[in-house]
């Protein structure tokens, strides 16, 4: 057990480690979109498809706005986040400015009259999830570097240095870590 017990909570943004392994995971910014005993939610913030929303979803009115890999569990489902929550009826408050979900068929009303801006949501193909205590044994084992979320992060952030640009912006120790190559023969 660990004597410096991070305290997770919604709307945090995980970090991988620079050496995780993991395909999926490799310099994922993660933001923590649910996070109870009975298990946690996220989606990876800069992992872009070659796809737009149109491409993914027939009936969804025309819309410019590129959809993202959210994660490995149930590829077979969308989601997106949002700084609209007070006119999406359902959304989930997730951190002050950043929205979860909320009424699809008001969605795409909302984005047919254009009140809804492809800066304002972000689509994402599938989710992060963990289990009840899998993602705190993933913390234990420094699978994760846990850092503040910000709507920065989700809207306005280039997705390509998102990962560096949040680990350097936990403090110098991270930022280190942040310029580490991806494979240790490059250095």
């Amino acid at each position: 057990m660990s004597k410096n017990k991070t305290k997770l909570k919604q709307g945090d943004i995980l970090l991988a480690q620079p050496f995780m392994e993991d395909t999926n995971f490799k310099q994922a910014a993660i933001l923590l979109t649910d996070y109870h005993d009975t298990g946690s939610v996220g989606f990876i913030l800069n992992k872009p498809l070659e796809m737009n929303v149109g491409d993914l979803l027939a009936s969804f009115p025309e819309f410019d706005s590129p959809v993202f890999y959210g994660g490995p569990v149930a590829n077979d489902t969308i989601h997106y986040l949002h700084t609209v929550g007070e006119l999406l009826e359902g959304s989930h408050y997730v951190l002050n400015g950043v929205y979860w979900g909320g009424d699809y068929d008001k969605l795409k009303f909302l984005i047919r009259t254009e009140l809804i801006k492809p800066s304002q949501i972000k689509f994402y193909v599938g989710y992060s999830g963990w289990s009840p205590q899998q993602l705190e044994e993933e913390l234990e084992t420094g699978s994760w570097v846990v850092a503040y979320g910000d709507p920065n992060y989700v809207f306005k952030s280039d997705h390509q240095k998102l990962w560096k640009q949040v680990m350097m912006n936990k403090s110098d120790v991270f930022s280190i870590l942040s310029e580490i190559p991806d494979s240790i023969n490059l250095n």
